[in-house]
């Protein structure tokens, strides 16, 4: 089991960056797939990005190019550096950890809001 709390979220300007962070107790960081979902309002849970064991990373469309997850095996934290912010991009950012799909364990959840 592992647990799983994020920080770093706020409010920032169109155009900004934030990087929210997810650091993990519990268990054995290193062998799970970390991911980041969000929750817009009125909108489903959507699986934003995600690093393997091995480093390698996927990233939703809307996010490509703008979005950076990473892993720090030895902090057993990950996080994900958000730049060129979009209003579209508000939504309470959840941390996640499974063992093929990060989908087992969850944080309580960031709120990120991109306003001017």
């Amino acid at each position: 089991q592992v647990q799983l709390v994020e920080s770093g979220g706020g409010l920032v300007q169109p155009g900004g960056s934030l990087r929210p962070s997810c650091a993990a107790s519990g268990s054995i960081f290193s062998s799970y797939v970390m991911g980041w979902y969000r929750q817009g309002p009125g909108k489903q849970r959507e699986l934003v990005a995600r690093i393997n064991t091995g480093g390698s990373t996927n990233y939703a469309d809307s996010v490509k190019g703008r979005f950076t997850i990473s892993r720090d095996n030895a902090k057993r934290t990950a996080y994900l550096q958000m730049n060129s912010l979009k209003p579209e991009d508000t939504a309470v950012y959840y941390c996640s950890a499974g063992f093929v799909l990060p989908d087992r364990y969850w944080g309580q959840g960031t709120q990120v809001t991109v306003s001017s």
